[in-house]
Order: structure tokens, then sequence, then C-alpha cells
């Protein structure tokens, strides 16, 4: 299953490339972001394919893992790697990511799963709280 979902992820990026940021399939009309990682243990440099929700300046991104019962392997990857970047439309941003403190995370999280109710089903399939990274741009934007 893993390389269906690698393949999943490679068709999602070439055409996020191909479009400026723009996908089709069960993420159109969402906003999408690619999320630059690097392995936790391996070190090996990674790019999954995110939504996201805009908090000010800040990109926030969920570990739902579609509900199942662990973190989706990004999130460890950015707690031990929080300095990475972001491609947003057709820029990269270099960002450096945390893990949203509980007041923070309350507001995005609600907003996030009323926007996109597969967010509250993903909830509803794992016993664990389902952590919302920040992503700080760390060079001005604009």
């Amino acid at each position: 299953m893993a390389t269906s979902e690698q393949e999943f992820n490679q068709q999602v990026i070439g055409e996020f490339r191909a479009n400026e940021g723009r996908v089709g399939g069960q993420f159109e009309g969402a906003p999408v972001l690619l999320l630059h990682h690097t392995g936790a243990k391996s070190g090996a440099r990674r790019v999954s394919p995110l939504m996201y929700q805009t908090v000010g300046d800040s990109y926030a991104v969920f570990a739902s893992n579609a509900g199942q019962a662990t973190h989706p392997a990004w999130y460890h990857n950015l707690l031990a790697h929080p300095s990475t970047s972001i491609e947003v439309g057709p820029a990269t941003i270099d960002v450096s990511a945390r893990v949203a403190d509980e007041e923070e995370r309350a507001s995005i999280w609600d907003r996030q799963k009323q926007r996109y109710p597969g967010f509250a089903d993903y909830e509803a399939g794992t016993t664990r709280q389902i952590p919302v990274v920040l992503l700080e741009p760390t060079t001005p934007t604009g």
C-alpha cells in the first residue's frame, strides 16, 4: 500500500508543479502546499502534498494521517528538522515548523473541520489528538 500512496503523492506533486499549485481530484479547489521535509532517522529528503489553512503570515497543516492511530511520518520529520521549505503556488518559502499550542490549535482545527468536514471524520476515527503544525516563514514574503 505504501507504493500506491507514494504514486498518488507523486501524481499530485506533478500536477501541482505543472499548474502553479492547482490540483484536481479530491483536492480540487482546496488549498494545497508541498511540504519539504527530511527523514528523522534516514535523513532522506521528501515532499508531501498537504491541505493547509493560512493563519496570518503562516500556514497551518494537519497531522491527520487520514484518521489512523499514528501521526504521519512528515510530522515526526518536522519535529526532528523544523527548518524546511514549502511550495505554495509557484513560490518556494523557507519556513520553521512548530506545533500549535492548545489555544492556537482549538480555533484553527475547528475552522478546518467546518471548511472540510473530512477532517472531522479523521478526528472521529482516532483516539489521538490530531496535531496542528504552524509553518512560519523565516524570510520576508512579498
